[in-house]
């Protein structure tokens, strides 16, 4: 599987794909007007071994919450992101067996490096 769960209006998304661009045997999922699944969130789980690790603490809503101030476990880590699509941390790039998760500039070299 090659897939990139991204947010079309994130500027950082837009402009990682671009860097990246992926070739047409990349499927790309906007999370905003297609929501993640059960199952593909359990596919990025077996992947990164956990929730947390693809929640994003920065999304306005966690403030917003005062997740911060709160003891999540890994089952509310994955309720937050299926509930609302902000808390996935973008852009999550599946290829194959491998997963690169978050924005980060080592990140998304190794990601271009696998594809």
């Amino acid at each position: 599987m090659k897939k990139i769960y991204h947010l079309a209006s994130c500027s950082t998304c837009v402009r990682i794909i671009k860097e990246l661009d992926p070739d047409s045997n990349y499927e790309l999922q906007d999370i905003k007007s297609n929501k993640i699944t059960e199952e593909q969130i359990e596919e990025m789980h077996a992947l990164s071994n956990s929730y947390e690790d693809i929640f994003s603490r920065k999304a306005m809503k966690y403030r917003a919450m005062n997740l911060g101030e709160k003891d999540l476990s890994e089952a509310g880590y994955r309720q937050l992101i299926l509930d609302e699509y902000t808390f996935l941390k973008r852009p999550v790039i599946i290829i194959n067996d491998q997963i690169f998760i978050g924005n980060s500039k080592k990140n998304v070299e190794l990601a271009k490096a696998a594809m």
